[in-house]
């Protein structure tokens, strides 16, 4: 099948999502593609199937990547990092098993009691920070606000000592940029892995020991625990890098569109106490996983009209459903009083993202103070000379100028 055409995944405009994906939503809303790592499936464009895809138990959240370049001799689907897959690669029953072991910490009760002053306080002092370079010159918003708020916030979930941050954030991208080779993202992968099982070897020999890793730990010792080494060593990995590059990406994004976005920006400034709203809306108009979420057909299954084969891969192009016109009314626009019921930006069904009420919080805290704290905020340079991260699983700013 030489013939089938590629997955979009080049962007046309800024904050806007490949083009191609309007053209296919309106006529070929589950289409066969050719993915970048040369493995054929199915393409999903659509809200309702997308959605239909993600809470269907007939598909199975363990696939093979679908996102990374093939190499010769080498197959790129099957690339894993050298990470085992975690809980957000089963099925149930699985997959809840493992999940109610870290829910309490990210439910909206408990962020709110034990994690929001924490975030008040860090945030404050960021934004204290940034006024103070910024009397001698433009500042990057992404280093000095984007990039560490959510590395503070995941470091004090996990008790991992924020001191590490630049070696974990720079294994994150080397591990998470689909233009490297597989070995160079693998070494980032094997960086998470040995920082990781060293850290839990520290934390193991320490009863006072704090944070969910910690918590894990003494689980795992419980005589009718099911928690395995490989199994700590796993979902360390995955929440230190899943929980700080994928809100970093958003408090950057969602920075920029209001920078650009006049009428939005007075919005958030005129109506704090419809920051929530705000931020839902940023999610679904972002929506920062670029190249889609994939599931494997366990069946014969009909989508949307649609005959899928058991083995099946479909992937649902989350930027692409979340700009569905027969979800959501005048899509392309951000609206901050749009009626919404729900989207697709952390997934949906069983295995909607875990962390979504930390990102939630991060966000609500500093959209509102950013431009109550700098009225005058303003882009340094042409937008068009924003850096961004094309190449990431997320798609979002690596450097942003700003000064006031």
């Amino acid at each position: 099948m030489t013939d089938l055409p590629e997955m979009p995944t080049a962007r046309q405009r800024l904050l806007d999502p490949p083009l191609e994906y309007d053209q296919l939503r309106e006529e070929q809303p589950i289409v066969r593609v050719r993915f970048p790592s040369g493995r054929d499936g199915w393409l999903v464009t659509r809200f309702e199937e997308g959605s239909q895809v993600f809470s269907d138990p007939r598909m199975s959240a363990f696939r093979p990547r679908h996102d990374i370049p093939a190499e010769e001799g080498t197959d790129a689907s099957d690339a894993s990092e050298g990470i085992n897959p975690t809980f957000v690669m089963m099925d149930e029953p699985e997959h809840g098993t493992y999940r109610r072991l870290l829910s309490g910490r990210f439910t909206p009760k408990y962020i709110q009691r034990n994690l929001q002053p924490y975030i008040d306080r860090i945030v404050t002092e960021h934004f204290d920070e940034i006024e103070r370079l910024g009397a001698n010159g433009p500042v990057d918003l992404i280093e000095h606000l984007a990039l560490p708020i959510p590395c503070l916030v995941i470091c004090e979930i996990l008790g991992v000592p924020y001191a590490d941050r630049d070696g974990f954030h720079h294994a994150t991208e080397v591990m998470m940029d689909v233009s490297k080779s597989r070995d160079e993202r693998a070494q980032g992968g094997k960086w998470l892995i040995d920082y990781i099982t060293e850290l839990i070897a520290v934390k193991r020999a320490d009863p006072d020991a704090e944070g969910l890793l910690a918590d894990l730990i003494r689980t795992s010792q419980e005589e009718d625990s099911f928690l395995t080494d490989e199994d700590l060593i796993s979902i360390g990995v995955l929440l230190l890098f899943a929980g700080h590059d994928t809100t970093m990406a958003m408090i950057g994004l969602s920075s920029l569109t209001l920078l650009t976005h006049p009428e939005q920006r007075r919005f958030v400034q005129d109506n704090p106490d419809k920051i929530g709203p705000a931020v839902e809306e940023l999610l679904r108009y972002l929506t920062i996983v670029q190249f889609g979420l994939g599931r494997t057909a366990k069946e014969d299954l009909e989508i949307g009209g649609q005959q899928i084969a058991e083995g099946d891969l479909v992937v649902v192009a989350m930027p692409a459903a979340n700009r569905d016109p027969r979800a959501f009314d005048n899509p392309e626009a951000p609206d901050f009083e749009r009626k919404m019921t729900r989207h697709l930006a952390f997934g949906y069904g069983v295995h909607q993202c875990l962390g979504q009420n930390v990102a939630r919080a991060e966000l609500k805290t500093i959209l509102p103070q950013l431009f109550t704290r700098f009225p005058g905020l303003r882009l340094a340079t042409p937008v068009d000379e924003v850096e961004m991260d094309t190449h990431g699983t997320n798609y979002g700013v690596r450097k942003m100028m700003v000064t006031w």
